[in-house]
């Protein structure tokens, strides 16, 4: 048995790379810094990959060794990098007149949310950026669900304005 969660880990460890490093780029607001947390996550992962329950989530198992290795890298160094949204911005731009408005938007909203702090910030990326339920989000993080609940609800006040903000909100009528 020990085998099988070895070769699920080896097999679908490359899947899962781009959210590990959405979820970096979450936590630490730079590229960089996502970069060298995927690389750890990977690392552990793969001298860990025995640990590994065969049926479960792979991408839940992945989530929370790259969230461990945040957590210890803050413990350890006891200061906080400065959020860098131009990296996250850069991330976001595409070619095209068309998706021009979509990622002056993507990148306020990006803006806005890396503004949150790390509580909220993890919470509504765990749940609506990665699609993690409500439980899933409150084991991982290891709090009560409705802890998740409230950070959530936090952090649609918080970012609530933004509607406001757009040309559809910004009109003044109401439905």
């Amino acid at each position: 048995m020990p085998q099988s969660g070895d070769q699920d880990v080896r097999t679908g460890l490359a899947a899962h790379l781009v959210a590990l490093w959405r979820f970096g780029l979450v936590l630490s607001g730079s590229g960089q810094a996502a970069e060298e947390l995927v690389q750890a996550t990977c690392l552990r992962a793969l001298e860990r990959s025995h640990q590994f329950i065969p049926g479960t989530r792979l991408d839940r198992w992945l989530f929370a060794i790259e969230r461990s290795i945040w957590l210890n890298e803050i413990r350890a160094s006891k200061v906080r990098n400065p959020v860098e949204l131009d990296e996250a911005e850069a991330a976001l731009s595409f070619d095209g007149e068309r998706q021009f408005q979509t990622n002056i938007l993507a990148a306020q909203v990006l803006r806005h949310v890396q503004a949150l702090p790390a509580a909220l910030r993890e919470t509504v990326f765990l749940v609506y950026g990665e699609g993690l339920s409500y439980a899933e989000a409150a084991e991982m993080l290891a709090v009560p669900i409705g802890t998740v609940m409230s950070r959530l609800a936090s952090a649609r006040l918080r970012l609530a304005h933004l509607n406001r903000d757009t040309p559809e909100g910004a009109s003044g009528e109401t439905s």
